[in-house]
């Protein structure tokens, strides 16, 4: 169809509903289907064989009608053609400087001994051609040729190629064997020419009328053929739509396992405890459909396998759990960290973003993805797609801009003058245009009543006034951001009953974030809330690294008894990285070396999985996949003995000391951020 250039009707899932196909409907398209491909492969061998015909009849009408004028200019100079007889030296055609009249008399080339080959060949092969035959036979030939002014068709891939005609004369039957494998072996084809005129406009008739001919029949079997795949092109959407619905229930029952003894197939799956009760009405509403006098029979069974993470999402969750499971899946029961993400990334991104006009283009944009979803799913420009698919993230990420792009106080990298300022410039009666003006806070308790004061704005200390805002403010938010992370772990640590992870992980990273980093917002705060005047507030920067460097110096105190606080969260810090390193560890190896000392060396090296609480163990029978079944009394429900041997590596992996050792290494390591601070007042030029 391609290549025949039909458009395929589109199938819109969304508007059109395809009802499910019945077991003879299925038979009867693959019928159909069988036959229309025999039919249409048997019309394209066809075409193609005559479209063949059609570019050969075509290229030997060509070679007829430039060969024609090649004879009728020789015979017109046969006086300057002579036979090589006499001298082995002298050359196939001699030039004359004066032209003598040829006799009347039509002279024959094969009188002369001359013979010729003529046909065609693609035109960028022509220089490689003449190149060879001239090397291989030594100059002893002529070679004419002429350009074919319409391009040529190839059948096989129907593109179009330029293609000379050309006439080549020599003497001797070896040296024309000889350029009639060459001419092969460059992809030309040779066709018989005539040296009579008369002859060979008897050939150009033929050529003709075959030509006619084969041109009518190509023309009805491409009618034929677009007929028919036009016809295809109407349906084939929706056949390749059911034909793909099949394939998907055939693989699924594939892996089904077979009872033999009851010719019953078994299926162990997971789903999710809620959709239990769903699964059971559905199978059940099948088999009424289907007239089925066996029903079907759902039992939970019980096993010792981790289920797999289902994270149900829906078109506004499902682009924020693609970016979590891009880091990594949430094991079976674990918190999910999409839920907070889907504020938290937006935000931070918001934090950098921040800027109001270009946040309300963002908004339209996501808006209007939003608004026409149906149609712009259609949409297979890969970038489109891709943006389209974070629609709604979109949307989140421009609503927090809008925010941060007023507490900014920045509209495409302009201020707003919403509110009055609180400073007003302290210009002195000696002030010069150029010099530079300090501003001071007006009289009075007024502040800015919402974001950033736009006097800031245009000031010589714009930038590192608002890069020290804006670091400061990182810094709260990655210190919340990693608080709340830590208290996940505690969430799951609780949930499944691993005291060892709360206080060899929880408890100890917690107090080791919180006496520096949190003690770093504590004193950001306070600095924030504290009236310093003139220039002289501490910088945290300093504070913190001379809390490391040299603990219980005091570059300029931010309150009183800072030193001993300070002295003190260092040793609380320092006394959490050995309970970090190694409390977990060594109590894991104590607890494995316990249950060795008492025997245990596996946990499930054999289980069996029931599927019904109550069945005895009659008898084993083995399945085909390697699973076993059993007979029970009556009820004709299989119990299945599955032996999870296979499956120990990875739900039961054996204790390394080491693993576990560099695994609490990481860990401990990823509690080391890196904050910055500095301290500005506008100033002016």
């Amino acid at each position: 169809m391609e290549k025949a250039g039909i458009a395929l009707r589109k199938l819109d899932l969304d508007v059109d509903t395809l009802a499910p196909p019945t077991t003879t409907e299925i038979d009867e398209l693959a019928e159909r289907s069988q036959s229309l491909e025999q039919r249409v492969s048997s019309l394209n061998e066809s075409y193609e064989k005559l479209k063949k015909r059609e570019v050969e009849l075509t290229e030997w009408r060509w070679v007829l009608r430039e060969a024609g004028g090649f004879f009728d200019r020789a015979h017109g100079n046969v006086d300057e053609i002579r036979a090589s007889t006499d001298d082995d030296d002298a050359p196939l055609l001699r030039d004359v400087e004066h032209h003598i009249s040829a006799p009347e008399v039509e002279r024959s080339f094969s009188g002369m001994n001359i013979g010729f080959v003529a046909g065609v060949i693609a035109r960028d092969r022509v220089a490689a051609f003449e190149r060879i035959l001239w090397r291989t036979l030594r100059g002893n030939l002529y070679m004419n040729q002429a350009e074919i002014p319409e391009p040529l068709i190839d059948p096989t891939n129907n593109e179009p190629i330029q293609k000379n005609v050309f006439v080549i004369f020599a003497h001797g039957k070896e040296i024309l064997a000889k350029i009639r494998k060459i001419s092969e072996s460059m992809g030309a084809e040779i066709y018989n020419v005539d040296e009579n005129s008369d002859l060979r406009r008897d050939q150009v008739h033929d050529v003709n009328v075959k030509l006619h001919d084969v041109q009518s029949v190509l023309r009805n079997t491409q009618q034929t053929l677009d007929a028919e795949l036009a016809q295809i092109a109407r349906s084939l959407s929706a056949w390749m739509v059911l034909v793909s619905k099949e394939k998907a229930v055939y693989n699924t029952l594939n892996l089904f396992s077979y009872d033999r003894a009851r010719r019953t197939l078994i299926a162990e799956g997971w789903c999710p405890t809620h959709d239990l009760p769903l699964i059971r009405s559905t199978l059940q509403d099948v088999t009424n459909r289907a007239g089925l006098s066996v029903p079907s029979i759902i039992n939970e069974i019980r096993t010792n396998k981790t289920p797999p993470t289902y994270l149900k999402t829906n078109k506004f969750t499902e682009a924020f759990q693609t970016i979590v499971n891009a880091y990594g899946t949430a094991t079976y029961q674990e918190v999910n960290p999409a839920i907070p993400v889907i504020v938290t990334f937006p935000f931070l991104f918001a934090v950098m973003f921040g800027d109001l006009g270009h946040a309300l283009i963002m908004l339209s944009a996501s808006l209007a993805m939003i608004y026409w979803e149906k149609p712009l799913k259609k949409v297979t420009f890969e970038l489109f797609a891709m943006v389209y698919y974070g629609r709604y993230i979109a949307l989140v990420m421009a609503v927090f801009s809008i925010y941060t792009g007023l507490i900014y106080n920045d509209i495409f990298s302009k201020s707003m003058t919403l509110f009055d300022s609180s400073w007003k410039w302290k210009v002195t009666s000696d002030w010069r245009p150029g010099q530079p003006v300090s501003a001071e806070l007006r009289d009075g308790n007024y502040r800015y009543p919402f974001g950033l004061d736009w006097r800031w704005h245009g000031t010589e200390n714009d930038l590192l006034f608002t890069n020290s805002y804006k670091m400061k403010m990182s810094i709260i938010l990655g210190w919340a951001h990693m608080t709340y992370s830590l208290c996940f772990a505690y969430i799951n640590a609780r949930h499944f009953k691993r005291p060892v992870d709360i206080w060899g992980n929880f408890v100890p990273g917690m107090i080791f974030f919180q006496s520096i980093f949190g003690y770093l917002v504590i004193c950001i705060l306070y600095k924030w809330a504290c009236h310093w005047p003139g220039s002289h507030a501490p910088g945290l920067l300093n504070m913190l690294i001379y809390m490391f460097l040299q603990p219980g110096f005091i570059d300029m105190q931010l309150y009183p008894g800072q030193k001993y606080v300070q002295v003190g969260l260092l040793l609380l810090a320092l006394i959490q990285v050995p309970i970090l390193l190694f409390l977990k560890p060594f109590y894991l190896r104590w607890e494995h070396n316990r249950a060795r000392a008492k025997g245990y060396r596996g946990i499930g090296e054999r289980s069996r999985v029931s599927a019904l609480d109550e069945d005895d163990d009659a008898g084993h029978g083995h399945l085909g996949n390697g699973r076993h079944s059993a007979d029970s009394a009556g009820e004709g429900v299989a119990m299945i003995a599955q032996d999870l041997d296979n499956g120990e590596d990875e739900e039961h992996e054996e204790f390394e000391f080491s693993e576990v050792m560099i695994h609490q290494v990481i860990h401990t390591i990823g509690m080391f951020p890196h904050p910055k601070q500095t301290n500005i007042i506008p100033t002016q030029h």
